[in-house]
């Protein structure tokens, strides 16, 4: 993705005002960037036509690391509490994709079939279409029959969309099913089954977080389809963040003194499709990472994301890794936001957050 700024123009053809580059994962920056920096849930509407799912074109990084996780590690990505049942909720996204994205994703109610990719999966077994773009085919059906045939409608999926997803209960207030390959600092495989509460317990400052549990899930698995917004920055470069698949030392070495080179812009776009009938929703997980120097260029957003990290807790910085770089960071940022004059942010893609809703915070 470029990262220079694009132009609009006028009726007469002039250069308009420059403003930021969108995220590709749908990321609203002006939405989800505030000071102060509260840790709260921040949910907005989504508006008729709004779309939830981003195809991943074959071949592109995101497919690549989810590719690599499925054959090498799909037991810590694919994971469900015993006894439940995802047939209903898993139809509903099934079938949310395919009208949102037909020519990227079929679903008959039994078959899926993924056209650009040459893979079709059918009660379990998994059927070669062609080689699919760039030649695909042959490796993806390969990893997928490496999988126990009740996660490979699971697995197809994953590598056709950017989006990870978790089946969320409104009754019980847990997530007894996931199928996570690019996690966000944390293990899918000690978050299934667990409450809404226990998920969100190691949290830093999580007490609005905690407090609106039982509204949130209320809402979500309501008839009504949300989003909110996650970020953060961190060391680590690659989309999938496992724990297992850390370095434990964060900022190591000379970090410190050597941002943003080794710094990173960790995004979320994170959707509800509702499932009401069953009192569940489906929800999605988008995440970007881009190199901090070029995502945050935009002297505006310099700004904003200065504030909001300066107005973070202490407790915050320790939780997000992000102590021992305190200072370097907003010292970076601080110049940044002085390059250049201030370009006017782009609007809103989406909804305006919902009255009474806090703006969106960075939580796991």
């Amino acid at each position: 993705m470029s990262v220079e700024h694009t132009q609009d123009r006028t009726p007469g053809g002039d250069p308009g005002p420059a403003v930021p580059p969108a995220f590709p994962n749908g990321f609203d920056f002006e939405a989800a960037v505030g000071a102060p920096f509260r840790m709260q849930p921040g949910l907005r509407r989504l508006p008729a036509g709004a779309t939830q799912l981003t195809p991943l074109e074959p071949g592109s990084r995101a497919q690549r690391e989810k590719l690599a996780v499925l054959c090498a590690f799909w037991r810590q990505a694919f994971v469900q509490t015993p006894g439940f049942d995802p047939a209903p909720a898993w139809a509903a996204v099934a079938a949310h994709a395919a009208a949102e994205h037909p020519e990227h994703w079929q679903w008959d109610g039994a078959r899926a079939t993924a056209p650009r990719l040459g893979v079709a999966v059918a009660d379990g077994a998994v059927l070669d279409l062609g080689r699919g773009v760039f030649g695909l085919g042959d490796e993806i059906g390969r990893c997928l029959r490496g999988l126990p045939r009740r996660w490979r409608l699971a697995g197809l999926f994953a590598l056709t969309f950017l989006e990870d997803l978790a089946i969320v209960d409104g009754a019980s207030g847990t997530a007894p099913w996931m199928a996570v390959a690019l996690p966000s600092h944390w293990a899918p495989e000690d978050k299934v089954g667990r409450h809404f509460s226990a998920i969100h317990g190691p949290v830093a400052d999580n007490r609005l977080l905690l407090d609106a549990g039982p509204a949130l899930m209320r809402m979500v698995c309501g008839g009504q389809r949300w989003e909110r917004f996650v970020w953060t920055v961190t060391d680590h470069p690659r989309l999938h963040a496992h724990p297992l698949r850390l370095d434990p030392q964060r900022w190591p070495g000379g970090a410190a003194t050597e941002l943003p080179g080794q710094a990173w812009w960790r995004t979320e776009r994170q959707t509800f499709v509702p499932v009401p009938a069953a009192g569940q929703a489906v929800f999605t997980i988008a995440v970007d990472v881009q190199a901090l120097a070029r995502a945050i260029t935009d002297p505006g957003r310099a700004q904003a994301l200065h504030e909001a990290v300066e107005t973070m807790s202490a407790d915050v910085l320790a939780y997000r890794g992000l102590a021992p770089v305190r200072s370097v960071l907003l010292d970076w940022l601080k110049r940044q936001a002085k390059s250049g004059p201030h370009q006017p942010t782009a609007p809103a893609s989406r909804a305006a957050p919902t009255r009474g809703m806090a703006p969106p915070a960075t939580e796991p």
